[in-house]
This record gives structure tokens, sequence and C-alpha cells, in this order.
């Protein structure tokens, strides 16, 4: 048995911050990460899991990081871009939001199917298609374990060491692909920002780094409103619970920010602005950047070596599905358009691993060739509130098969 050492809470977070310095650091050195708009978390993220992995194989030590931290830079973060929502934006995406909701459902049903058909291949139990598909990948970790006792009661032995592992192979997978698909859409078409003077979402662009002043007022300000909206989102959630409507924290504060900055302005139309400020963008990144850096050097990558062939076999096919009707399939029943672009890379993220994967694909995209924001307000919100129902009831589906 390997010697477990365990990094707490404070420790974890600073070093997930010294990983996204490390990420950055890498992408500046290296052209190919530019331009295939790689996240600075992802490229720090994985080098560091990498470095893990070898201190498991030649140490016989294991790194167990505490990522309490971590789980409350998801909260802040989703609390931001509530913030930055307004009431008009929401409107005026009312039918490209109705659009996404339903490729996101027919695209749930496609990898299950493409899962089933991998696991068939391959010679593995049928029942372990669940874990392949969309539990692991769409739903992430949390689904693919709450989902492993009822494919391990179908007779799949390791259900849940295969979920979990699919379910990381997924999220990096997410983190690469999203990049290259806007790169190939925008470039090759010519693409460009329908205002490019929009207010920033998450981050600035490269070209703002560096020359835009964040003075400690506005900051202040900014956190005053995200602990506040956190806090009447938390009591939201805890009624919401109460009521036996389980949803992760993040959505409440949420919708709660969003609120917030609409009636604000409203109330208060002469208050100093908290949305679209380079204020709130840079804490947004910053609660984005450190969450993704600390989610993926924690990764096991070990787990992954005992199923690397049906497992990379599998999910080389669903990275392709997802690849392929991200750019023939959702790029042009968007629009067409660079908003869709955008949306396409957050697509391949957030199908194969996470939303905050999706959204920081996304933010790579717009620090290079302009802000979209309109996709950071839409694809959240079916990630947050659509995907986990529908995922739910079509598993069911393919579990009775």
């Amino acid at each position: 048995m390997p010697e477990v050492i365990q990094i707490p809470g404070f420790v974890s977070l600073t070093i997930g911050m010294a990983v996204y310095f490390l990420g950055a650091r890498l992408t500046r050195k290296r052209k190919i990460l530019r331009d295939y708009n790689i996240p600075e978390p992802v490229s720090g993220g994985i080098f560091a899991a990498l470095v893990i992995w070898a201190i498991y194989a030649f140490a016989d030590a294991e790194i167990d990081f505490e990522l309490g931290a971590r789980d409350t830079l998801l909260v802040i973060f989703f609390t931001t871009i509530g913030l930055n929502a307004s009431f008009s934006d929401l409107i005026r995406g009312g039918k490209p939001l109705f659009i996404l909701l339903i490729l996101t459902a027919v695209f749930i049903v496609v990898q299950n199917i493409v899962a089933l058909a991998g696991v068939t291949l391959f010679g593995l139990p049928s029942a372990s298609s669940v874990l392949l598909g969309s539990a692991a990948l769409i739903g992430g970790h949390g689904t693919a374990i709450a989902w492993s006792p009822n494919v391990a009661a179908l007779g799949v032995e390791g259900a849940q060491e295969l979920g979990i592992a699919a379910a990381t192979l997924g999220l990096v997978l997410a983190a690469l692909v999203g990049g290259p698909i806007a790169k190939f859409l925008i470039e090759r078409r010519g693409l460009e920002p329908r205002d490019p003077d929009a207010d920033p979402v998450v981050g600035l662009s490269h070209e703002d780094e560096g020359s835009v002043k964040v003075d400690y007022v506005s900051f202040m300000r900014a956190l005053l409103m995200i602990n506040v909206a956190i806090i009447i989102g938390y009591i939201a959630h805890e009624q919401l619970t109460a009521l036996g409507l389980k949803l992760p924290l993040f959505v409440p504060c949420l919708i709660v920010g969003i609120l917030i900055a609409n009636l604000v302005s409203l109330v208060f139309p002469k208050a100093p602005k908290v949305s679209g400020t380079p204020t709130l963008a840079l804490i947004s990144e910053f609660s984005l950047s450190v969450f993704l850096s600390m989610s993926l050097m924690s990764m096991k990558l070990w787990t992954l070596a005992g199923l690397a062939g049906p497992l990379f076999g599998v999910l080389a096919a669903q990275t392709f599905a997802a690849v392929a009707f991200s750019i023939f399939v959702l790029f042009p029943l968007m629009g067409g358009n660079y908003r869709a672009a955008v949306l396409a890379a957050g697509f391949g993220g957030f199908t194969l691993g996470a939303t905050p994967t999706a959204i920081a694909n996304m933010t790579a995209v717009t620090k290079r060739y302009g802000p979209s924001p309109m996709a950071f307000i839409i694809l959240p919100l079916v990630s947050a509130f659509f995907v986990d129902l529908a995922n739910a009831f079509i598993i069911q589906i393919f579990v009775a098969l």
C-alpha cells in the first residue's frame, strides 16, 4: 500500500494558484498551447497531475488534496456569472437557449448510443455502457458514482472504478478539445464578435491584460455583492433541499446573482456598477482558473491504467462524436456565427467534462478572438438547470434496456 500524504485545504488552494501560474508560463513558452487556445489552468493542472503520478509510481506515495476551498471557488464563479447577466440578455437569449436545450438532450442520447456500441465492440457487459456514456461524461464524477450501484447490480464488477476513470479521462479530453474546435470554426470562416467592445464576462482579453486598472473600492464592492448573493443562495438552497429538490449549491447562487444585479440597477440606477466591470471579470477568472487547476492537479491518473484498452477506445469514439456534433450540428443550428463557434467550444467541454471546463474553454477563446457575453449566459443555464434532469431520465431508459 502506498503512503498517503494528506494536503490540507489552505495548502491545496495555494498549490492550485501556483499550478495556474505554471500553466500560464507553459502557455507563453509553447506556441501550440496558444494556437489551440488551451486554457492556462488546463496546461498547469495536467502537468501537475503527471508529476503526482510519477511520485505515486516511483516514491510509492499517494498525494491526497483536501478540496473544500475548490468547491467554494465554484460557487463564487457561478455567482459572478449571475451578477453579469441582465434580464434583457436573458430575454434575447431565449431562442438560442431553447435550441441548445434540445441539442443537449439529443446529444445525451447520442452519447449513450456510442457507449453501447463501444462496449459491445470490446466485449464488455452492455450495462457498463451507462458509465462510459452520459453518466460519467456529461454527468461527471458525482453522477457516475451515484449510478454505479445500479450498474453493479446488473453484474458489472468494478462499476464505480470504471465510472470514476471515465469521468477523469473525460475531464482531460474536455479541456483539450474546446479550443481547437473554436480555432477551426473561427479562422476557417473568418468569424468576428458581434460587439468587440462588449464588457468582459470572465477575464480580460490578452490586449487588455496589464492595462486595465482595478481599484480596491471596486474590488471590495464586487466581493460584497458576491458574498450577499452566496448567503441568500445558501438559504434558498437549504429551503429547496428541505422541499426535496436537490440542486447543486451554485444553481440558486447563480439565480440570486441574476436577481441582485438587475434589481440593484433598477432600484438604484445611479449606484456604481458591478456587472460587466473588469473587477468582476477578474474575480470570475480567478475563481474559475484556480478551481480548474485544483480539479485537474488532484486527478489520480493511475486509476486509468488498468482500464486502458476499452476505456481509451470508447472515450476516443466519444470525443470524435462530441467534436463532430459540435462542428456539424450545433454550430450551424446555433446560427453559424461567432457566438455559435464559442458555444461549440463550450459544448465540447461540458459534454465530455463539466461546466467549469466548458467556461474555461470559452474564456480562452474569447480572450484571444473577442467577447461573446451571451454565450456565457446561455451555456451555464443549460448545464446547470437542464442537463442533470434530462440526463437522469435518459440514463434510466438505458439502464432499463
